[in-house]
């Protein structure tokens, strides 16, 4: 698919009304849906301006995961709060974090010490106890804690559910969204959360390659998208 050529020398955060709005030599961006694109913070603002600086012959959407966030912020996620919001929630019902390994005992017990120390600090500091599962079968989670998380997922503004979104997505846990959010941990530590069972794979089986890359693209979309939510305030 071609994408628009260069046409700008210089891509700056400028005051706008509502926020930092950006714009290339002089002319304003704007989203796909064609709404101003305006950010929240002037740190959000340099991010998005820098990736439309660091274009050279073509725009490459590839590279501007902060623009993508703010452009899925302003089109999609203002538009259809609800619902986004509650789809976000859902993965707390069957949260990663929650099913375990019956077999091996060794996977078991790794699962057991890295996983529920996160699932204690959800329901000690969000008041939200979620259930640890045996198996792959779904088991529904206590409403009340569902309800608890909800809650929480839609006090974000639009700018921070987009990011928190990929967090959630990315990791398949819904808590680890929250840890990434609140940098309960350094990301590498959460990342390998996220990932306890692929490495643990690897260290009994061997590395696959393309598995190895497909986790690294996720690894930086999810540091992008912890990036983002902390310049959101």
């Amino acid at each position: 698919m071609k994408t628009a050529k260069r046409f700008w020398k210089h891509a700056l955060a400028v005051p706008v009304e509502g926020g930092f709005g950006i714009e290339l030599d002089t002319r304003p961006v704007r989203t796909p849906a064609k709404t101003a694109l305006i950010l929240p913070t002037i740190g959000l603002a340099e991010l998005v301006a820098s990736e439309w600086d660091a274009q050279v012959d073509r725009v490459n959407p590839e590279t501007m995961p902060a623009t993508r966030m703010a452009n899925a912020a302003i089109d999609k996620v203002s538009t259809q709060f609800g619902d986004v919001a509650a789809m976000i929630a859902a993965y707390g019902d069957s949260d990663l974090l929650c099913y375990r390994a019956t077999a091996p005992v060794e996977l078991v017990v790794l699962q057991a010490k890295k996983w529920n120390p996160l699932l204690d600090w959800a329901a000690d500091e969000m008041g939200a106890r979620l259930q640890i599962v045996s198996g792959i079968m779904h088991v529904p989670q206590d409403r009340r804690a569902l309800g608890i998380l909800e809650s929480l997922v839609s006090a974000h503004t639009p700018y921070e559910l987009a990011a928190f979104h990929d967090l959630v997505a990315i990791s398949g846990s819904l808590i680890l969204g929250f840890a990434a959010a609140k940098r309960l941990l350094v990301l590498d530590d959460l990342w390998e959360l996220a990932c306890l069972d692929e490495i643990w794979q690897e260290q009994q089986w061997g590395r696959d390659d393309d598995a190895a890359a497909l986790r690294e693209r996720k690894r930086n979309d999810f540091f992008d998208a912890a990036h983002f939510f902390g310049l959101c305030r």
